[in-house]
């Protein structure tokens, strides 16, 4: 990753505090984190340590109670909630463990939609372009229900790149698919995210597929500690049991 790259995402002194029947629970306290543009990153740790609030924070779906992010320059702090949305929809891409495919709308029609809420003309050929990317133009007709649990997630990555977006967050994308799937999943979305030059940040338990990131970091007790030279057994001590 070239050290002139502009700097796609930077959290500053993040915390976030939740209120419990038995208390203030934190899960985070001044933590910081920047990320080039173009640099892929996992993000790895136990199950409960609050990695998918952290993607929450990252991506501006949720707001810390301190602290502020700032994504291509941006501070969302700054931002109304309808602002905060439309610079998401512009900007940032979605992929999750849960497919969120809508079941009436083909998978054409499924990856489209992004670009249809915009008004694109071009949106019909443009979800097709990345169907056939995902190599699933051949299914370009088929309803979710009638895709496999892989083809569903190809259609998901289609979608989330068809925007052409800035930065992917992917929270455990993998999660409900078998090894072999996953795998082939993870690879198109490695191949598409450098053919696009797309920041990627990955929340995974996988340290097999963290290790493909260029640059992993374990969350453990609100702070990230970057393990990306650490031996292959320190890595191994951040997924769950």
């Amino acid at each position: 990753m070239p050290e002139t790259a502009p700097i796609a995402i930077n959290a500053n002194h993040l915390a976030k505090t939740f209120k419990t029947q038995a208390g203030e629970l934190t899960l985070f306290n001044n933590l910081s984190l920047q990320v080039q543009q173009g640099e892929s990153i996992a993000i790895i740790g136990q199950s409960g340590a609050g990695k998918s609030t952290l993607l929450s924070l990252l991506a501006g779906l949720d707001t810390p109670t301190s602290g502020n992010v700032q994504l291509s320059g941006v501070d969302l702090s700054t931002l109304e909630d309808s602002e905060r949305a439309a610079w998401r929809a512009q900007h940032l891409g979605f992929i999750f463990q849960s497919f969120h495919l809508l079941p009436e709308l083909n998978a054409t029609e499924n990856v489209q939609l992004p670009l249809d809420i915009r008004g694109d003309k071009l949106a019909s050929n443009k979800a097709m372009s990345l169907l056939d990317q995902v190599g699933l133009s051949h299914r370009h007709d088929h309803y979710p229900a009638q895709l496999s649990g892989g083809e569903q997630q190809r259609v998901a990555i289609a979608r989330a790149f068809v925007t052409s977006p800035t930065i992917l967050f992917a929270d455990e994308p993998t999660g409900n698919l078998d090894a072999e799937t996953g795998e082939k999943i993870i690879q198109q979305l490695f191949d598409l995210n450098a053919r696009k030059s797309t920041t990627l940040v990955l929340i995974t338990h996988d340290d097999h597929l963290a290790s493909r990131c260029d640059r992993q970091f374990r969350l453990s007790n609100g702070q990230l500690v970057d393990v990306s030279r650490a031996q292959p057994d320190l890595l191994a001590e951040a997924s769950p049991l």
